[in-house]
């Protein structure tokens, strides 16, 4: 392990503090080639005066305006809702990842969506929203990775994690959308699945795909349910090719062993691939030969939940708590203040997928 001391010490508290966040429970960090940080906020029952935030002098600042993060039950196609990813592509885009979903409710008709803003602009340049083959009542849009080397205009892959979760894909070129391996068993969370937090038993974590990351050369799409500690991948080219069916795509799916829990996920031009351990406390690296080691490892880290790879070679980690809250703690909220964007500088390089030439 990285910065290995004796067993049980904390390895990797050599981390910066971004920001220090008290008004709003974030999931979701990324991070743009000019050092611009955003970060999503959920609206999971908290009173949640913005869903996304640019971080300001260390604060959170809602973004791209106060306006589009009002949200009232009255109109959920212009407004955002629930965001629970924001991601930075290869092209400097940031797309906002809206679950359409207050509070883990069925999604309100029209609120899930995709989210492309303009960073030169600050302005919100399109919305993709998905078709209703892609989708059921109770899918929750977790993550999203993009790939603009195949296709016309590139796809973006998206993880449902409802308790019988898929891999939805965007074509970014036409708008259409449809789901790939809705009640896998890779994408489903594990029956009577416990999670261990620091120490603690928690039942009832019924979670499907949610990390999700993309090989260097984008040929595998690496996913993994919530409740579950298991690895898997996809091949790319059968996720894409409408003419195969579902059995044909699945038996392209490996499974890479156990990972421990986790859930969020990243990966590198070097083949490395991060993923947060929610009941360590900690981020772990699974190098391209298939060894584990230890990046993140902190007293205060309880329950990393995003990673961000960013172009100046640190990796950043959005730390909210979670369990404490009440959502996850039997309606009873024992978080303490703040929550936490950290990062670590690695020297890893983020995977951008585009056309030769872009």
């Amino acid at each position: 392990m990285s910065g290995a001391g004796p067993l049980g010490s904390w390895v990797g508290e050599d981390y910066e503090v971004v920001a220090e966040i008290s008004e709003s429970m974030p999931t979701g960090v990324t991070v743009a080639d000019d050092g611009r940080v955003f970060v999503s906020f959920p609206r999971w029952g908290d009173d949640v005066p913005f869903t996304v935030a640019e971080i300001v002098d260390g604060r959170p600042v809602p973004y791209p305006n106060q306006e589009v993060n009002r949200w009232s039950p009255g109109d959920p196609a212009t407004q955002l809702i629930s965001v629970q990813s924001v991601m930075v592509d290869p092209t400097g885009s940031l797309w906002l990842l809206d679950t359409g979903a207050p509070e883990f409710c069925p999604f309100v008709a029209g609120g899930a969506k995709l989210i492309q803003v303009d960073l030169s602009t600050n302005e919100v340049v399109r919305v993709l929203r998905p078709s209703a083959e892609a989708v059921t009542a109770t899918t929750y849009l977790n993550d999203v990775r993009f790939d603009f080397s195949r296709g016309v205009a590139g796809y973006a892959y998206v993880t449902d994690s409802q308790p019988t979760g898929a891999l939805i894909v965007f074509d970014l070129h036409t708008g259409e959308s449809w789901c790939r391996l809705r009640g896998h068993y890779s994408t489903q969370a594990v029956d009577q699945f416990r999670a261990v937090v620091q120490g603690v038993v928690r039942e009832g974590y019924k979670v499907g795909a949610d990390g999700i990351a993309i090989s260097a050369d984008g040929s595998r799409i690496f996913y993994c349910p919530l409740s579950s500690r298991r690895l898997y991948s996809v091949d790319t080219a059968a996720v894409l090719d409408r003419g195969r069916d579902d059995d044909d795509v699945a038996q392209t799916v490996a499974d890479h062993g156990d990972k421990g829990a986790s859930d969020g996920m990243e990966s590198d031009t070097d083949g490395a691939l991060y993923v947060t351990a929610y009941e360590h406390s900690a981020v772990f690296r699974r190098d391209a030969e298939g060894g584990w080691s230890t990046v993140f490892h902190g007293r205060d880290l309880l329950w990393p939940d995003t990673l961000a790879l960013g172009g100046d070679g640190y990796l950043y980690v959005s730390v909210n708590q979670l369990p404490r809250s009440p959502l996850f703690n039997t309606g009873v909220d024992d978080r303490i203040l703040p929550y936490l964007i950290i990062r670590k500088h690695i020297g890893a390089t983020p995977i951008r997928l585009v056309k030769s030439g872009q």
